[in-house]
C-alpha cells in the first residue's frame, strides 16, 4: 500500500519510468502521472488494470501531449477512504472531483473498457473541459437484456465468481494475458498487476465491477440519455479487433453515437490494445491528430497558436504530492 510521499518499492522505475504524483480525492488517495506538455490527453483504465497499461503510450505522446493518467481507488497505487463502495457511480463522481482539482481543460478523453463510461459522465457533467474522445474498447449504455453481458455480470458477479477473482486472482493471472494477443507478457509486467492487487482484501474492487456490468443499470440509463450533450465532439474510435469481449457490434454502436467520428481498427490486437499494440495505438493517435489540426482545430490549438506563452506546462505541484 502506497502512502502520501512514497510509492512501493516493487515499482520498477524502468518498466514505469515516470513520477508517481498523489493527491487527496475526497478522502481518497489517487495516483497518477503527468508526463509532457501540450494538449491534455487524459488516460482512464478499466478493469483489472492500472496506469501501468499505459507506459508505452505515455513515452511514445509525452513529447507532443500533456498525458495523465490516474489509478482509480482500489487500483495500482491508489486507495480508497473508509466508506468508499467501489462502484460504477463512484468512480465517476471521483473522477470529477479529481479534474477539478487539477483543474484541468482542454482535455482529449482516452478512455478504454470501465475509463469509457466513467470519462464519459465526468465529459456530461463538465463539457467545458472536454474537446475530444478517443474510445477504445469500451462502452456507454446499459447492458441489461444482453446475453452475453447478463451471463458475464451474473456469473463473475455472483458469490462464486466474486470468489474466483478474490481469492484465486483469475482476472489479473488469467484475463490480462489471455487478452493479449500480438505479444506476452514479461514476467516483470505480470508482477506489476500482481502486486498492485496482492491480496483478496485488496482485489475486492476488481471482485465488485463486474456485478455492476448489469447492477449500475440507472448509471448507464442516464449515461445513455445524456449522451446527446456531448455526441458531436471529434471523436477516435480506436479498436482492436480479436476482443471477445467488446466485439464489432459495440464498435458499431459507438460509430452510431458519436457521428462525427473517425475509426481505426488494429487488426489482430487483443483487448489490452494500449499494451498489446502501442506503437500502432499512439500513430494512429497521431495521425488522427493532423488530420483534425489543420480543419478543425480545438479551442486550446487556437489559444496556444495566438498565445504561445500559454502553453500549458504540466506542473501541478502546488495541489499534490510526489515521489
Amino acid at each position: 500500500m502506497t502512502t502520501a510521499s512514497e510509492r512501493p518499492a516493487w515499482v520498477d522505475s524502468e518498466l514505469f519510468p515516470f513520477k508517481s504524483r498523489f493527491v487527496e480525492v475526497d478522502g481518497n488517495l489517487v495516483h497518477y502521472v503527468d508526463e509532457g506538455s501540450g494538449p491534455v490527453l487524459l488516460m482512464l483504465h478499466g478493469n483489472p488494470v492500472w496506469s501501468f497499461v499505459w507506459r508505452e503510450v505515455i513515452l511514445a505522446l509525452r513529447d507532443r501531449f500533456r498525458c495523465i493518467a490516474l489509478d482509480f481507488p482500489g487500483f495500482g497505487l491508489s486507495t480508497g477512504a473508509p466508506g468508499y463502495t467501489y462502484l460504477a457511480e463512484d468512480h465517476a463522481r471521483l473522477l470529477v472531483t479529481f479534474l477539478d482539482r487539477l483543474e484541468l481543460n482542454g482535455i482529449t478523453l482516452v478512455a478504454h473498457n470501465w475509463g469509457g463510461p466513467f470519462g464519459l459522465y465526468a465529459a456530461q457533467q463538465q463539457p467545458h473541459r472536454f474537446e475530444r474522445f478517443i474510445l477504445t474498447n469500451t462502452w456507454a449504455w446499459p447492458l441489461n437484456g444482453d446475453l452475453s453481458s447478463e451471463i458475464f455480470s451474473r456469473g463473475m458477479g455472483g458469490s462464486i465468481g466474486r470468489a474466483m477473482v478474490s481469492h484465486f486472482n483469475l482476472l489479473i493471472d488469467y484475463f490480462i494475458p489471455s487478452a493479449h494477443k500480438r505479444r506476452k507478457l514479461s514476467q516483470g509486467e505480470m508482477r506489476h498487476y500482481r502486486e498492485a492487487m496482492p491480496t483478496p482484501e485488496r482485489r475486492y474492487p476488481c471482485a465488485i465491477l463486474p456485478r455492476e456490468l448489469i447492477g449500475a443499470h440507472r448509471f448507464f440509463t442516464d449515461l445513455a440519455t445524456r449522451l446527446d450533450s456531448i455526441k458531436d465532439l471529434p471523436t477516435l474510435i480506436l479498436w482492436a479487433d480479436k476482443d471477445p469481449i467488446f466485439t464489432e457490434k459495440y464498435r458499431e454502436r459507438c460509430e452510431a453515437i458519436f457521428q462525427n467520428h473517425s475509426t481505426k481498427v488494429l487488426r489482430g490486437a487483443g483487448h489490452f490494445l494500449q499494451s498489446d499494440a502501442p506503437s500502432e495505438f499512439s500513430e494512429a493517435i497521431n495521425n488522427w491528430w493532423n488530420a483534425l489540426a489543420a480543419d478543425n482545430p480545438t479551442p486550446s490549438e487556437r489559444q496556444l497558436a495566438s498565445h504561445p506563452a500559454d502553453r500549458p506546462n504540466g506542473s501541478t505541484l502546488s495541489r499534490t504530492r510526489e515521489s
